[in-house]
């Protein structure tokens, strides 16, 4: 009889609901629900847009002051007193309580539910700016009269690293939010989220005019493997957040697409490396 009671105390939580303010997109989603899953104590968390609610759970009570600390430390947000608790154990909702059952914390909702889901119309968009690429880079090719697998791959990443440079310098502020989500250096250098589409426009520029070949397909190596370390990280987390390849004018979710999309120009840049 103990050490049944023992077993039920361990598996007893506790979820509140709290008020959040000051998200705009589904990046603030991310990165809410990543300060509060920091909060030592809290066992999982779903952040929703609308309503701006946090739903916690957590394996005993945590001062509403400190979820607060860590909400505001991740950006212009703000967490006040949980606005319903549900008691799991039966009875009436509480304005105050304590004690809720585990399987109820499995039945949370996912964070960024606002994120599409994978599928061809999702990268539709995605899709057709390769596809327009592709087709730049054959034009090109007939018009020279000779195929030369060199001028192409320049061709196509000068034209790859300028579409998707143009996309995030749209709303710069948002690309920034998303890509320190998941990238290694922005999440350490938050400046570095605005510094990046400039970087890679320079590189479009570069293979466009074909200035240092050396140089430019050495930086496309580097800026493109370090992106990649935070993407495959995220993908093998499962994380379900934004991807930040064209900035936040699309609605993109982090799939193995995007480890292909990095991949790509990885592969592309070495191969030139090689063929110098």
């Amino acid at each position: 009889m103990v050490d049944h009671l023992y077993r039920l105390q361990l598996q007893t939580i506790m979820i509140h609901t709290y008020k959040l303010d000051g998200m705009h997109c589904g990046s603030c989603v991310g990165r809410v629900q990543e300060a509060l899953e920091a909060v030592p104590g809290v066992k999982k968390v779903a952040v929703s847009l609308d309503p701006q609610e946090a739903v916690v759970s957590m394996s005993g009570h945590i001062d509403t002051a400190e979820l607060d600390r860590a909400v505001r430390k991740a950006g212009a947000y703000s967490l006040t007193d949980e606005v319903q608790v549900i008691n799991t154990m039966g009875g009436h909702n509480q304005a105050k309580a304590d004690v809720f059952t585990a399987p109820t914390a499995a039945a949370l909702p996912l964070a960024n539910s606002d994120l599409a889901e994978p599928s061809a119309t999702t990268y539709k968009p995605l899709l057709i700016i390769l596809a327009f690429l592709l087709g730049i880079t054959t034009l090109v090719e007939i018009r020279m009269g000779t195929f030369d697998w060199m001028r192409a791959m320049s061709t196509f990443m000068a034209g790859f690293f300028l579409v998707f440079s143009f996309f995030k310098l749209l709303d710069i502020s948002g690309f920034a939010s998303s890509y320190r989500m998941y990238d290694i250096v922005a999440k350490a250098m938050p400046g570095y989220g605005f510094v990046y589409p400039f970087i890679e426009l320079a590189l479009g520029v570069a293979y466009l005019t074909q200035v240092n070949p050396l140089i430019t397909n050495v930086v496309t190596l580097v800026v493109m493997g370090i992106s990649m370390v935070g993407v495959v990280q995220s993908v093998i987390n499962k994380r379900k957040i934004r991807c930040a390849c064209l900035g936040s004018v699309f609605n993109l979710p982090m799939t193995t697409v995007t480890i292909v999309e990095d991949g790509l120009m990885i592969g592309m840049a070495a191969l030139m490396l090689a063929m110098m």
